[in-house]
This record gives structure tokens, C-alpha cells and sequence, in this order.
């Protein structure tokens, strides 16, 4: 999900006994988990918000990011929708509240893309691969998923940062989760094929070189753009 959210209630995080009450317990648990990265993007002064769906929302992605009127909302589409509980059943206990800040951390990748005007666009010096398909609309089409590729693939590697960071223990737990999300069902090439970017940071050390997790994985997010 990307813009034009419409529909959504802000959830209460944390302000009252009563905005607590209005999130189920899987929305809780997410936020719970979830919480560091947005105290962190809170201390950085990132314009974020915390929306929740009201209404049913079955198939859509648990967690994303929209970015409306200059500001990112981290958007939760839970209510309705099995993938919520689903997501946290696969995840290993001991690795839970990790992983779920490695899911947010992913999502304010997108939102430092946003922020920045870089959504879509390609580094100095990059071109995107053209497509065979004969037909324009084809030719866009491949394009743009191409291009949702890049983006996803760059909001891995700030999951990881930050789970490098965080949770270096667990980091190569972490990272097999996430190679093994990523590889089930997987259409090569498709908008969340970013397998040839968490090889490059399969021992977490190239995104130990800077101190910020977008700056660390905006490097090897480049060296994936060359390799790919």
C-alpha cells in the first residue's frame, strides 16, 4: 500500500487505557513488537503515524507504509485477515519481538525512501533493465514491478541493519527467516524477489560499517543494484 489511505482510525498507542482497548491482540502484539523501531523514528523525528484499519482487510499485506501529505503512516491491516496471526505463528518464539522490529524496520526503510523523493528512482548512474515484453502496457507493467523489486529490496536490508545493530546475536537466525520468507512461492524476478540483495548480507558485516541503518543499506542496496 502506498498512498491515498482513506478509511483508517489512528490507534491509541500507549496514550490510554482506552485507545489500548481498541487494538485486538494480534494488532497489540505486532505493535508491542514493533515498538523500538518506532521510538526510534519518534527520536529522529521522522514524521510518523500509527494507523489502524477498522474494517475487514483479508489478503492484504499486515504491515506497510502509506506516505500522505509529507508524512509516513505505518498501517496495520489486521482485522479480517488470517496472514496477521498466520505471519507470527511462522516466527520462531525466541525470535519474535526480532523479527517484528526487523518488519518495521523494513517499513520505515520505505518511509526514509519517501521522505528523501527517492521512491522508484534508481542512484546516479543506474538504468533499468529493459523488458522484452512487446506491448507498452506490458513494458510499464514490468517496469513498475521492477521498480516495487528495488524498493522491497532496499527496505530488507534495512531490517537487517537494524537487526545487525539490535540484535547481532541473533542476526544470522534472522537473516535465514528472512531468506526462507522471501524464497517460499517465490516468481523470480517478482516485486518481492530480493534473494540476490540478502546475499550480500549474509554475515551482516557490510552492514556494520556505518552507524546509520539506511546509510548501511543504501551501500549494499548499490552493490546489489550492480550485481542483480
Amino acid at each position: 500500500m502506498r498512498k491515498g489511505v482513506v478509511g483508517f482510525i489512528a490507534a491509541g498507542l500507549c496514550a490510554s487505557a482506552a485507545g489500548a482497548a481498541e487494538l485486538s491482540a494480534t494488532e497489540a502484539r505486532w505493535l508491542q513488537g514493533a515498538w523500538p523501531v518506532i521510538a526510534y523514528a519518534r527520536e529522529a523525528k521522522l514524521p510518523l503515524d500509527i494507523v489502524v484499519q477498522p474494517q475487514p482487510s483479508p489478503g492484504a499485506a499486515p504491515l506497510a507504509m502509506a506516505f500522505v501529505e509529507g508524512r509516513c503512516k505505518l498501517v496495520l491491516s489486521m482485522r479480517g485477515n488470517a496472514q496477521a496471526q498466520a505471519t507470527l505463528d511462522r516466527i520462531e518464539p525466541e525470535l519474535l519481538d526480532a523479527a517484528l522490529e526487523l518488519m518495521a524496520a523494513h517499513e520505515l526503510g520505505h518511509c526514509r525512501r519517501y521522505l528523501d523523493g527517492a521512491w522508484y528512482r534508481l542512484p546516479s548512474g543506474f538504468a533499468a533493465s529493459p523488458s522484452d515484453a512487446p506491448a507498452a502496457r506490458w513494458q510499464q507493467a514490468y517496469a513498475s514491478m521492477q521498480a516495487a523489486r528495488r524498493e522491497e529490496a532496499y527496505g530488507d536490508l534495512v531490517g537487517l541493519a537494524w537487526a545487525r545493530q539490535r540484535h547481532p546475536q541473533q542476526y544470522a537466525r534472522l537473516h535465514a527467516w528472512l531468506v526462507k520468507e522471501r524464497g517460499d512461492d517465490l516468481i523470480p524476478g517478482s516485486h518481492h524477489d530480493t534473494l540476490a540483495w540478502l546475499r550480500l548480507a549474509g554475515d551482516g558485516q557490510a552492514l556494520a560499517t556505518q552507524p546509520s541503518i539506511f546509510a548501511a543499506a543504501a551501500a549494499l542496496w548499490t552493490d546489489g543494484l550492480a550485481a542483480d
